[in-house]
């Protein structure tokens, strides 16, 4: 699986190109991200194993959103039922893809302990609060660094895999390494698109703060607004950078019931 190195530009045009692909269908595609975050928080809700099964069934309903950012982006008609496409997509690979990503937050977390006692692993796991004398820990800083470098690879091996899996039919090993690798070579694209997104963020907040301190119900609706379109535009602008560095990802020949 070959990927592209691109210039740093195309990390802009991402984020360009994924606004584009939400107004071809917002509703649906708004649908499909927020019900990913609905049906993460009701299985991170079952009791003891919750938090496992998460982690194992992410990649799976991720590739379901792509399904849709696909379908949308060649203007064919798919419905909600879309989102559980990634089940019938390479299912195995994409659950040990799910379970690398968990040992390899474990790892991290391990990492961090051994620098602040274990309290940033406390706090991703919910288990402490971040009170002020929490805060103010001088360890912290450290573990969060620490934490920083440490997933950042995980992230790099963990952004492209799911696709990898379900559309290029990958083990999730290689699925993995290949991503890892891709975010490598663009390193330049991926931190020109980190500061794209920040900055869609931060201007129209800025704004929404400014329009608050004129007339607080003016600035409530696009306050509203905000997350309720840039939420699914940053899920659209990550099919955008898939397919711009591998390009055509699908399989060889994909199932009858499953989607092209």
């Amino acid at each position: 699986m070959q990927a592209r190195t691109l210039s740093p530009s195309r990390g802009w045009a991402w984020i360009v190109e994924g606004f584009l692909l939400w107004k071809r269908n917002p509703a649906l595609i708004t649908f499909l991200v927020f019900g990913y975050w609905f049906c993460l928080l009701v299985i991170a809700a079952v009791p003891l194993v919750g938090q496992v099964l998460m982690s194992l069934t992410m990649p799976a309903l991720s590739l379901g959103i792509y399904n849709g950012c696909k379908a949308v982006a060649e203007k064919r008609k798919v419905g909600p039922e879309v989102l559980i496409s990634g089940f019938r997509q390479n299912l195995p690979e994409q659950v040990k893809i799910g379970g690398l990503y968990l040992a390899g937050t474990f790892a991290v977390l391990g990492l961090t302990a051994l620098v602040d006692g274990g309290i940033l692993a406390e706090l991703m796991l919910g288990r402490r609060k971040l009170d002020e004398a929490t805060a103010e820990d001088p360890m912290l800083l450290p573990s969060l660094l620490v934490g920083t470098l440490g997933s950042t690879p995980l992230m790099m091996a963990y952004w492209f895999a799911p696709l990898l899996a379900g559309w290029g039919r990958l083990p999730a090993a290689k699925a993995m390494f290949f991503s890892f690798v891709a975010c490598w070579r663009n390193w330049r694209a991926f931190l020109a698109y980190g500061i794209g997104l920040m900055l869609a963020v931060m201007v129209p907040g800025l704004l929404i703060t400014l329009l608050g301190l004129i007339s607080p119900i003016l600035s409530t609706l696009p306050a509203i607004a905000l997350p309720l379109i840039f939420i699914p535009v940053v899920f659209t602008s990550f099919y955008a950078n898939a397919t711009d560095v591998f390009g055509q990802i699908s399989p060889e020949t994909p199932a009858a019931d499953e989607p092209a």
